[in-house]
């Protein structure tokens, strides 16, 4: 037996002591007690998985498998749950409740450990929960009813700041080395017409998923390589028109939902035909690895927004000076000692679904949050990372795509609109490429850009444009087509900051699976200036939202980007099946402008020339911000990058100013007016 074994061991027969009797004050009793029963459900599990159970298993034993891992967060059983801060902050008081919510969110990180058999990851996590419950043993037994807060607090915080480092180099190293294989052993190795695969991950898996998987599974081979080539070959083109060096690469990053493997499964073999192997890992909700409610990686079905919502924060337990240090240093040693593969990393392919449930969060003062200090550690911290990884993954080397898919959540009418969105990913790119270059052509002889809301929309800007000085050779906005953003359909830019200004109002968006009312941008020499939304009553609380969750707790952020969509399709599309609150980004962003807050779209290669299909190169790359990067790189970069659509029904004009105010109308009412773009009507009309 190892070591590590004998820790194992030995904490699994403390925990079963703990279950049986709780030698604490009556008022912790049942958290520790039902903590430990939690805990030893992770022991029978890992017993059952190193028996080979998941391969011998019924489809009804895995899913009452996987629901007894899940039951405690789901539908009303979060609202007696300890995972629960409102449950623990009332019983336990704010700290205490805070600390103890948190220790229990992250003993639930260890179910996926369990599937992947990464003891270590549940000894630390075992070994953590018996140090707490032995403080309160201990206080119980000098006569209090629980430890000094600070001193438990204390034992939290060395945790968190002891593992960072193999943390750090876990996630490192499987981002960039593709022996780090479970998951793609998963969907290379099972048979995908079984569902039971589903079970294997460790992931939560609804009936919705098992539904995604069956629906792939009975679509005809050519229709899944169709769907994989569109997605592999714009990974591809993105490194052509990037004039970045594929060849020189040898890793791609595979992101996806858990449902999708048979198109990943196809999609891997086209990344191997181009010498790419995969890296596909999980997007990790520990405290080591959470970045607010992003995913990063691959992930199964969420079973409870608000309970990953309301623990989004718990580093404010913890976060300092000291801490953001630590999780830096320990970083770069983690790229360090992974840099050959790291050099060899040639970016994410990911695939992202939309159609779930809208979710608007409910803000609960018991949760943890940045005070104004951490806000500003926090986003130090994201800036200088953002700088480390890019050190050892070049980013003027490295590219991506992304596609999007529904999901059976959408509706009874997901089949169509899944085929539906098969149209929109595949759309003749040429005939988007011909009227997107009439756009830029007539967007090269302006100085400024207006664009204005209708119905209620409240957007009035005021673009400033990069100056360009040979129009033959040069171009402001890239066309975009069906490559790094599928589907088709924008053409963007970097604006010039300086004289860029205004309002910028949606009704009603979707940012990163959060909702928004009345989202309110006001900027001023294109940085945000102040913002509001109606989501809550208290405006404090609107506002903690936006910088929270869209502001990335920086106090203003530039405007990076500057786009006009034109995929009329799928606008249409939208509203055709009513689904346009539950578009992602990715495909809302081609339904409207949009303006982005944060770094520009070529964060990080701005010294790569780009050019059109028409050999012009796009110029506007820059802003006054980004080019910081040559005096003072700390503040040239953000981490960030948020597209904020309007739709066409709320744009009332897109107008370009020349210097002499001659004026270029794009778009009115919603229309596109531009002589050779009348096409992009044609989905109104019809």
């Amino acid at each position: 037996m190892t070591f590590l074994e004998e820790r194992y061991e030995l904490s699994c027969e403390r925990i079963a002591e703990i279950a049986k009797t709780q030698e604490v004050f009556d008022r912790y009793k049942d958290y520790f007690g039902k903590t430990a029963q939690f805990l030893l459900l992770m022991k029978d599990t890992y017993q059952q998985v190193q028996a080979g159970y998941l391969q011998k298993a019924s489809l009804e034993e895995l899913r009452s498998m996987n629901h007894a891992l899940y039951e405690d967060v789901l539908g009303e059983n979060y609202g007696i749950s300890y995972a629960n801060p409102s449950v623990c902050c009332e019983k336990f008081g704010l700290l205490m409740g805070q600390m103890l919510s948190f220790l229990y969110a992250e003993l639930r990180c260890m179910i996926p450990y369990v599937f992947e058999g990464m003891l270590e990851e549940q000894v630390i996590r075992m070994e953590l929960f018996v140090e707490v419950y032995n403080a309160f043993a201990y206080a119980c037994e000098e006569g209090l009813e629980a430890p000094d807060e600070k001193e438990l607090k204390d034992t939290l915080y060395w945790f968190v700041s002891d593992y960072s480092e193999p943390a750090a180099e876990w996630r490192v190293r499987t981002q960039v080395d593709s022996d780090c294989d479970f998951a793609t052993r998963i969907i290379m190795d099972s048979d995908l017409t079984d569902v039971r695969y589903l079970y294997q991950y460790g992931e939560y898996v609804t009936k919705e998923t098992e539904q995604m998987a069956a629906f792939l599974a009975t679509m005809p081979e050519e229709k899944i390589q169709m769907i994989a080539d569109t997605y592999s070959e714009g990974y591809r083109i993105g490194f052509i028109k990037g004039n970045k060096d594929l060849s020189k690469k040898e890793i791609v990053d595979v992101r996806y939902v858990v449902g999708f493997e048979r198109i990943v499964k196809a999609a891997i073999g086209n990344f191997e035909k181009m010498g790419l192997k995969p890296t596909v890992y999980r997007a990790s909700a520990s405290i080591f690895h959470k970045k607010g409610n992003l995913k990063i990686g691959y992930y199964g079905a969420v079973a409870n927004k608000q309970f990953e919502y309301d623990h989004k924060d718990d580093i404010a337990l913890f976060l300092d000076k000291k801490l953001v240090n630590r999780k830096l240093e320990v970083l770069r040693q983690a790229y360090e000692e992974n840099k050959e593969k790291a050099a060899k990393y040639a970016g994410p392919a990911v695939i992202e679904v939309f159609g779930e449930e809208p979710f608007a969060p409910i803000s609960k003062s018991e949760v943890c949050s940045l005070s104004e200090e951490q806000q500003k550690l926090s986003s130090e911290y994201t800036g200088a990372s953002t700088g480390i990884t890019y050190e050892y993954i070049n980013g003027e080397e490295r590219s991506f795509t992304i596609i999007a898919f529904p999901v059976p959540e959408i509706g009874e009418r997901f089949e169509e609109i899944f085929e539906e969105t098969i149209k929109i990913n595949t759309l003749d790119y040429q005939s988007y490429e011909r009227m997107q270059g009439i756009i830029i052509d007539t967007l090269n002889k302006a100085s400024f850009v207006e664009v204005k809301g209708m119905n209620g929309n409240k957007t009035d800007m005021h673009i400033k444009l990069y100056p360009i000085t040979d129009p033959d050779s040069q171009a402001i906005f890239e066309n975009c087509v069906a490559d790094v953003n599928i589907p088709v359909g924008e053409v963007f830019t970097s604006p010039v900051l300086e004289g860029t200004r205004g309002t910028l109002h949606v009704s009603r968006v979707f940012l990163n699976e959060l909702e928004y009312h009345n989202l309110e941008m006001t900027f001023e020499d294109g940085k945000v200036r102040d913002y509001t939304c109606t989501n809550f009553d208290e405006e404090e609380k609107n506002k903690e939202y936006i910088k929270a969750n869209v502001l990335y707790h920086y106090d203003s952020l530039p405007l990076g980007e500057f786009a006009i969509g034109t995929n009329t399709t799928a606008y249409m599309t939208a509203k055709k099946y009513d689904i346009g609150s539950r578009f992602p980004i990715l495909i809302a962003e081609k339904t409207g402008p949009h303006f982005a807050v944060g770094d520009t779209c070529y964060s990080r290669s701005e010294d790569v020339k780009v050019y059109n299909e028409d050999g012009k190169e796009i110029v506007a790359r820059d802003n006054s911000v980004s080019i910081l990067r040559k005096t003072d790189p700390a503040k040239a970069y953000f981490g960030c990058h948020t597209d904020i659509t309007i739709p066409y029904d709320e744009l009332g004009s897109i107008i370009a100013y020349d210097e002499k105010g001659n004026s270029y109308p794009i778009i009115k009412e919603g229309r596109f007016v531009l002589k050779g773009c009348e096409e992009l009507n044609e989905p109104f009309d019809k």
